[in-house]
């Protein structure tokens, strides 16, 4: 149907809380995915608590759960299994991000969703896997980050950056291979029906179709196979020479200008850097590209002197007519407010809140902001998806008051 977006028709129940779930369900939602995201009645998400607050909801769960709805139900509780018996058999897809053996003994672990729905694709998301002397260990991303490495990438002391990179690679990890489970699920169905062998639906873990295992630290480790390309290669150490990625290069590296601001250069062909430095007039530095060592030490003091001569703005005029990869450092504010960002949709500004990462187009004449739903309070959808289920207002009174939902 004309404007209908790619996972319209697809039901994702989602049992994740804070960032690295939600962020999945969050672009299967703006794929257009029917997500209901299922929350412990006493105080939901650990997410809707985190400051900043905004009109007493943290502005994380705002902008996390955009698009979704809202159901309360306390899995520990004992009739919670059978509210589960009568939902899961009407989703596509379950995400969760429980520990392993927390999600068994709360009976939602893969093998309990799929005896109450075979076809279910179930993807969870944890710290260290399903598998593995890390499976039960407690960690955020920090910790990821520097198992995998990642921390150690500044140089000698660890710096901690300033994004959840393991979070959001698991978030990504899990989307495509969601993605690809239910295109190959459908491959399936469409080979039913013209009588084509085909495979069923792949996952994850291999021999287990339809459960899809994805580890944070998997993630964070999946960001190391640039930096570590030379040691995967033949186990050597690293090259000098390599392409630099740590602010040992001048022609790729961030610089101060006169008044305080930054300026970052990628000139990471030769082309580039040849371009940069005949436009500052110190073309000599051009055979310095990639000369390690004292020399190279040599041009990035020249140029971090040379930088600082003129204001952000005005480099920026001097280079305007070129392509040397040179830009401006950005705030938060800048970035967001850059116009190629607005001409691309990437901000959206409804009702008092501005979200980053337009949904999808829908189709022709279907503008962005038209696809946002705002975040969900707390258990919103909670009786139009029980009535659903044929439980009526008496028993979802007797639940509610016993804390079920």
């Amino acid at each position: 149907m004309s404007g209908e977006r790619p996972l319209h028709g697809t039901r994702v129940l989602d049992l994740t809380r804070l960032l690295p779930g939600s962020y999945a369900t969050l672009m299967l939602a703006d794929l257009g995915a029917d997500v209901l995201k299922l929350e412990d009645p006493r105080g939901g998400d650990h997410a809707r608590q985190l400051p900043p607050l905004a009109g007493g909801t943290s502005a994380y769960f705002t902008v996390l759960n955009r698009n979704k709805r809202s159901m309360t139900l306390n899995l520990r509780a004992p009739e919670a299994a059978g509210i589960l018996d009568r939902l899961v058999p009407s989703y596509d897809v379950v995400v969760d991000s429980f520990r392993p053996g927390t999600a068994r003994r709360l009976g939602v672990d893969a093998g309990a969703m799929q005896r109450r729905n075979p076809r279910v694709i179930c993807a969870s998301i944890t710290g260290f896997g399903q598998t593995g002397p890390y499976a039960e260990r407690a960690a955020h991303d920090i910790n990821y980050e520097a198992l995998a490495g990642l921390l150690s990438l500044a140089g000698r002391e660890p710096v901690v950056p300033g994004l959840l990179i393991g979070d959001i690679g698991a978030a990504y990890q899990a989307t495509t291979q969601i993605l690809a489970a239910l295109f190959s699920r459908e491959r399936t169905r469409a080979a039913a029906v013209t009588g084509v062998p085909e495979a069923t639906a792949s996952s994850g873990v291999p021999g287990v179709p339809g459960v899809i295992d994805v580890s944070i630290h998997d993630a964070a480790l999946q960001w190391m196979v640039f930096p570590a390309a030379r040691w995967l290669v033949d186990g050597a150490a690293e090259d000098p020479r390599q392409i630099p990625l740590r602010g040992e290069a001048a022609h790729y590296n961030v610089y101060e200008t006169s008044d305080g601001r930054w300026l970052a250069l990628g000139a990471l062909e030769e082309k580039f850097w040849v371009a940069f430095c005949d436009r500052v007039g110190r073309p000599d530095l051009a055979r310095l590209h990639d000369v390690p060592g004292e020399d190279q030490s040599r041009a990035l003091a020249e140029v971090r002197a040379l930088m600082r001569t003129r204001t952000r703005d005005e480099w920026q005029a001097h280079f305007a007519d070129i392509d040397a990869c040179l830009t401006p450092v950005y705030s938060l504010d800048e970035a967001l407010s850059d116009p190629h960002v607005a001409a691309r949709g990437g901000v959206i500004r409804q009702d008092g809140v501005t979200y980053i990462g337009s949904p999808p187009s829908a189709g022709e004449g279907v503008p962005g902001a038209s696809l946002i739903r705002p975040a969900p309070s707390l258990g919103a959808h909670t009786d139009d998806v029980l009535e659903t289920l044929g439980i009526q207002a008496d028993e979802r009174a007797a639940l509610r008051a016993r804390g079920v939902i």
